[in-house]
Parts: structure tokens; sequence; C-alpha cells
């Protein structure tokens, strides 16, 4: 809840700031005005510890770099076209950027890039109200020219001006909405969503870097739940990540099954409390919690209604894998966190099975070894999907996987998991059998590896003895 007075003192900390009042008396002395904008004047007014400096100005480009040089040790100007001048002074990262007018095509993300001469008319071009104030420095005044304060007070996010020419203007502003939703916990107004309903098929003109971007910072918010409703509700997820309102499958009287859209919100609310439960401190995992969002996708491809009343899935974990794939490689993502994800979703059934009788060794064995790097996010990611209300239930699948992961631990210790490979390398496996490298040599590698899963460490000379008896086996 925003506490005005609270609020001020905040502001009046802002302005103390020795950034803010080092480039305050740089500016003044040129006769420029100067203003810190946007998030550092709302988190102040919220309470919130801000990372960012933004500023804006009356000055252009040019004058802006000169002015900032005696006080900062080193300059960037990539944003010069768009009128920012980036900078570190004192050891903190600025930007500050001349006051815009900008116009849009409406087929294109790209603007005509104008420059303003008014902070207000500038403040009116932002996303949404709450991001549309102001703080004159050193004049230390509030300038908020469309409600923001009140609409801080009342927890609503609401566009500067009417929604459809906002949206129009950047329709990845649909986008932050939801991200807003979550990060500040506001509701979005209803002229505000009806917007975003309407338009929601604009999306289509901006790339996919920046929607996934986007998508990104909200789920590594406190709670991304809230904003993926905000998504799911008005349809825009449905431009970009349409596997999430197809998990709201339809169900009739005679196959009742479990919800799986609220499902996998749950999962992802467990697995974001168990992060942080098991890594107090560290940064969100955002591949994780893809992971636990998108883990049961293949199950609308995979439903099969059976005789009696039942449903099934059969497979879902492995189509559900593809699907996650494609649909992230659509995003843009980077290799390694598509490649992260579609083997969480993949393996994130695999434990149920220990569940319902104990692994041998082996089994546990190849449990870590097909996890690999990602055993700590599996973990996570399967103690999350039981979302059962049955406590009975609960607890004996907490139990086998408090077990799963002594055993794990015990094993390690006792051969070095981590590191499990074959008690002979490759360049000894063509010595035995006096190959060349090659297929046959992959092939006794995995069989070595498998032996080494399913028995242990056996001994180099048993190894070789092994080895040469499934070689001759082979005729």
């Amino acid at each position: 809840m925003l506490n005005m007075s609270e609020g001020v003192a905040r502001l009046g900390e802002l302005a103390d700031h020795p950034v803010v009042s080092t480039l305050a008396r740089v500016f003044a002395a040129a006769g420029r005005d100067l203003a810190i904008v946007g998030g550092p004047v709302r988190d102040a007014l919220l309470g919130r510890t801000t990372h960012d400096l933004d500023f804006t100005t009356d000055a252009r480009p040019d004058e802006i770099l000169a002015l900032v040089k005696p006080v900062s040790s080193v300059q960037w100007d990539v944003g010069r076209a768009f009128g920012t001048i980036g900078a570190r002074v004192q050891g903190e990262q600025v930007e500050i950027t001349t006051y815009r007018a900008d116009s849009y095509d409406g087929v294109t993300r790209k603007p005509t890039v104008e420059f303003g001469d008014t902070l207000e008319a500038d403040l009116t071009r932002r996303d949404f109200t709450v991001n549309a104030m102001a703080l004159r420095v050193p004049a230390r005044t509030l300038v908020d020219p469309t409600g923001g304060v009140e609409d801080l007070l009342a927890g609503r996010l609401r566009t500067p001006i009417d929604p459809a020419v906002s949206f129009g203007d950047d329709p990845l502003r649909m986008l932050r909405a939801a991200r807003f939703a979550s990060q500040l916990e506001f509701t979005v107004d209803d002229d505000t969503r009806h917007a975003i309903t309407d338009l929601r098929h604009t999306l289509q003109i901006v790339s996919p870097e920046r929607i996934q971007a986007e998508l990104v910072r909200l789920l590594a918010t406190d709670d991304p739940v809230r904003g993926i409703r905000v998504l799911v509700d008005t349809g825009l997820v449905e431009e970009f990540l349409p596997e999430i309102p197809a998990l709201r499958l339809e169900v009739d009287e005679h196959h009742h099954h479990k919800d799986v859209y609220e499902h996998s919100l749950t999962v992802l609310r467990q697995a974001i409390a168990l992060e942080r439960q098991r890594h107090p401190g560290s940064a969100p995992d955002v591949p994780l919690r893809l992971a636990a969002l998108l883990h049961d996708i293949g199950k609308p491809a995979t439903r099969r209604l059976e005789p009696g009343g039942g449903v099934t899935f059969h497979h879902h974990d492995v189509k559900g894998a593809r699907m996650a794939r494609k649909r992230l490689q659509a995003l843009r993502f980077d290799a390694a966190t598509t490649t992260v994800v579609s083997r969480l979703v993949e393996l994130h059934l695999r434990f149920f099975g220990y569940a319902e009788g104990a692994w041998t060794d082996a089994a546990v064995r190849r449990y870590v070894r097909d996890a690999g790097d990602e055993l700590e996010r599996l973990h996570i990611l399967t103690r999350a999907d039981v979302t059962t209300r049955n406590k009975r239930k609960a607890q004996r699948l907490a139990s086998a996987y408090d077990d799963i992961e002594s055993r794990i631990a015990t094993l390690r210790e006792q051969e070095e998991m981590d590191a499990i490979r074959p008690e002979l390398d490759g360049n000894r496996i063509q010595e035995i059998l006096g190959l060349k490298p090659g297929r046959e040599v992959g092939e006794a590698y995995r069989f070595l590896l498998d032996l080494r899963l399913d028995e242990g460490m056996v001994g180099p000379e048993e190894a070789e003895r092994r080895l040469r008896e499934w070689w001759a086996a082979r005729g």
C-alpha cells in the first residue's frame, strides 16, 4: 500500500543520491532541464529499491554527451539515434534521453524518431501512468500529468492515453501490462484489458526476440502467475505461446481429470517456492520456470478417453518435449535454454516409477546420468509436480523423493556419480578390439557405460573381459 508521506521522503532520498545530485548540478549550470523518470520514481513512491537511474532532458544527444563527459568514467552512444546517451557516473550506469514525441506508422514497430520540447508531452507517450511520472532535479518537483499517483494508490495499470492508440503505437506494451501486473501486483484497468483483447493480433508485428525478452522478465517476477492469467484471459498469449491456453481441456461428465491449466500454474508457483527454499538469494531460474509452465503441454495432443471414464495421456512427456523445443526456437531462445527446458519436460515423469517401487542402484545411476547437469532442476520440477489434494498421497510421494535424493547422495560419495564414465576409454577400446575411430567404437563405449551404470565399478580387467565377450557375441 502506497504511503504518501513515506513516498515523499523516498523521493527526497532519490534526489539526494550522489549520482543524481551530480548530474542535476551539471545540467542546471548549462541551463538545461533534467528529471528522473519512470521506474525509479514509481519504485520510490512504492518504497521499493530501484536499480536503474533513467533521466530525461530537453538537451539534444550531442549536448548530453558533452555535459556528462567531465563527470563520467565512460560514455556510450549506441542509442544516439533515439536520443539516448549512456554513461557510468561514480560507478553507476545511467541513461539520459532527450524528450521524445515519436510517431508510429501502425505497420511496423519502428517509430519515426522526433525529439520533443516538454517533459509533460514526453511522459504522455509512455506505456502506463505509473511509469509516466518524473522528478525534476534539482528542484525536486514531482510531475504527474496522467494520474500516476492515483493509479499507484489504486494498484491499477492504465495507459496515459487511449489504450487503443497506445498499443497501436507499440503492441509490446500489451505484454508489458501482464509483466507489470505480476511485478507490481497490480490489476489491469478494464479499458486497458479490453483493448488488449481487441488488439492482440497486432502483436504479430513485434519481433520474436522482443516478445521473448518480455516473457523472460515476466517469468522472473516473484509471482508470474498473475501476469500469465492476464495473457490467457485476454487471448494475447495465443499470439506467441498458444500451448498454454490449450491446456484448458474440455472436461465432460463421464471423463474426469485434473484441470491441466490450473495444475500447470500451481506447479509453477510451487517450483518458485522450492527454488527459493533450496537456493535462497539466487537469481530467478527462468529455464526451470519455463519447464514448470510447459511440462504438460503434450497432454492435449495425447489425451485418450477410455471406456469407463478414464483419461490417459500416454507419452505426453516426449510429445511435450518436442513441442517445447519447437516453440522456444520460434521465440528465439538460445540453444542452451531450449535444450534445458525440453530435457526437463521429457524427464518430468521419470520419478513416478520410483514411487511405485524401489529402484535398483543401476536405475538411480541412470536417472542421474539422464538428468546430467539438470539434476537439481529436475528435483525441483518433480517435487513441484505433486499437486494432489490427497495429503496421504502427497506425503508418500514427498517421502519417496526424499529417499531417491538420499540414495543419490550416498552413491555420489561411493562412486563419484557426477563423472560416471566407462572404465575403459575410447583409445583403450580401439587397442583391445583393433578398431579405428568410428561408429563401432561409440557402440562399444555405450556398452561399457551401461555396464558401469548397471553394476558400478567392476575393475579394468573385468571390463575388458566383458568387452571382448560382447564383441565376440556380435559376430
